[in-house]
């Protein structure tokens, strides 16, 4: 069961990347010529996807896989080229197609529109959200990773937004912007905190690999929960 302000905030997602910023995704998610800030957000998410992707089996043959809040859709195809069989999942419709679009013909991705909670997605092996969490409070965070824990038999990789003094200050820095220029709000989590709350909500899964990513206007944290 979802709360009210994960709804809520799912709902400002869907508006935002939909009717404000599907174009401006399509280029930064592309090979095409970026400004300096967004050049470093492109590089950051590079890496931290790379990441994400590192801590999967480099064979995923006959693995199913989730990617929730595929975006544009590069991380389910990275894991599709190594065998597994993707459900990418995505709020944005407008995302969704670009991503369709993209993808070399062949691969097993089965585009979808809607929730990643929605339980008629089925069982994984392995899930991802890469940034798919980051505009979540933490309580949130918390209820989706449970949820998401009894969909795979394997690994949950996430990245949620570290609360330290240069993203605050960047996010500070953000408010000064008018209100329609801006993404919905990035809520900076501590990760001792959140690490206590998991272990509280999931006693029988433990936490595995972290790494924090930091590339001047890109920073996030991406943890592994193994559930098994």
């Amino acid at each position: 069961m979802t709360t009210a302000t994960y709804d809520r905030f799912r709902a400002n997602l869907e508006t935002y990347f939909d009717r404000t910023a599907a174009r401006a995704w399509e280029q930064l998610t592309s090979d095409a010529p970026v400004s300096g800030v967004r050049a470093t957000v492109r590089a950051g998410r590079t890496r931290m996807r790379n990441t994400l992707l590192s801590w999967l089996p480099s064979d995923m043959t006959g693995l199913r896989l989730l990617d929730a809040g595929c975006g544009t859709g590069a991380l389910a195809v990275a894991a599709a080229e190594r065998g597994a069989d993707v459900v990418a999942i995505d709020v944005a419709g407008s995302l969704v197609g670009i991503a369709a679009e993209r993808a070399p013909r062949g691969l097993s991705i089965d585009w979808r529109v809607g929730d990643m909670l929605d339980p008629a997605l089925g069982q994984f092996d392995h899930i991802v959200a890469m940034d798919s969490l980051i505009h979540y409070k933490p309580s949130d965070i918390i209820a989706v990773l449970h949820q998401l824990a009894g969909k795979t038999r394997g690994t949950i990789g996430f990245t949620f937004a570290p609360q330290t003094p240069l993203l605050m200050a960047m996010l500070g820095a953000g408010r000064l912007f008018p209100r329609g220029d801006r993404s919905p709000a990035i809520l900076p989590v501590r990760d001792v905190a959140l690490r206590k709350m998991i272990g509280d909500a999931l006693p029988h899964a433990r936490i595995g690999r972290d790494e924090r990513i930091s590339a001047s206007f890109y920073t996030s944290h991406a943890m592994e929960v193994l559930t098994q």
